[in-house]
């Protein structure tokens, strides 16, 4: 399907077809189906061990599913190397923070920005005063970002001397400055207090608002519960339910395989 094709179509952003994914004798995504629709927000929820992370991996190229499809934007990913799947729109963040601590805010960004430079590809002639539009179009962008993501007055300060909750902020920022279709987020309020869980669902809901589809894996039940258009769940590496968070705050073997019967009873973070 073209580009054009693809975006005047009411065709998924996102497909998995079959997933299956092994480690030796451990088989951790077991027949994997879904369909998301873009500029949702997506989670994928599910207890420890149930192939979450393992699922965004294989959607992202930093595995190749043992079996099984997953198309984005009607083209098939799986086996393609990270950054070839990023070009094309896709881009993540990780459980663990992974930014460059030693340098600036505003550096992080432009980390991100650079992917999206095309400086590298024109003839030697041309290149060095493209280079320069370049350069500048990419720090007006990650000003951009910054200010989006509510970062400019730690512009310029170390990004590892930021709390926990503005270095998520900022690995997110830098995600984004890719310019991404779609962006997929492991676990971004771990470790976060209240008050950074409720800016980090208020950062998503913009996102959302510019049309970037979202995948969330994340254990903070409220949150997910809270932002979510539809929710996925995972149980032993398979499919257990899919739905509205109505839906799956309802579902029976929901609530007996991951949620518990007093979940909303001040058990909104579940491991």
């Amino acid at each position: 399907m073209s580009e054009k094709a693809f975006f005047s179509s009411s065709a998924p952003i996102l497909e998995l077809h079959d997933v299956h994914m092994h480690f030796g004798g451990v088989v951790a995504l077991k027949g994997v189906k879904a369909h998301i629709s873009r500029g949702i927000i997506q989670s994928i929820i599910g207890p420890n061990g149930a192939g979450k992370t393992t699922l965004l991996n294989c959607i992202s190229g930093l595995l190749k599913p043992t079996s099984g499809a997953v198309i984005f934007r009607g083209e098939s990913i799986q086996g393609k190397p990270p950054h070839e799947i990023a070009r094309r729109g896709l881009s993540r963040t990780f459980q663990h923070v992974a930014l460059f601590p030693h340098m600036s805010v505003w550096e992080n960004v432009m980390v991100g920005r650079h992917a999206r430079t095309r400086a590298g590809f024109w003839a030697a002639g041309f290149r060095l005063a493209f280079m320069r539009r370049e350069e500048a179009r990419i720090r007006e962008d990650a000003e951009a970002w910054l200010a989006f993501a509510g970062l400019q007055d730690a512009r310029d300060l170390p990004a590892g001397a930021l709390p926990l909750g503005k270095q998520k902020i900022l690995e997110i920022a830098r995600a984004l400055a890719t310019d991404p279709l779609m962006i997929l987020l492991d676990e971004p309020a771990g470790g976060l207090n209240t008050r950074e869980t409720e800016e980090l669902g208020e950062l998503l809901r913009r996102i959302q608002h510019k049309g970037v589809t979202v995948v969330l894996v994340e254990h903070d039940m409220n949150l997910v519960m809270d932002i979510s258009d539809r929710i996925l769940v995972l149980h032993f590496g398979q499919v257990l339910a899919s739905g509205t968070p109505e839906e799956i705050k309802d579902n029976p073997s929901v609530i007996q395989a991951y949620l518990g019967e007093d979940w909303g009873n001040g058990a909104g973070e579940l491991g």
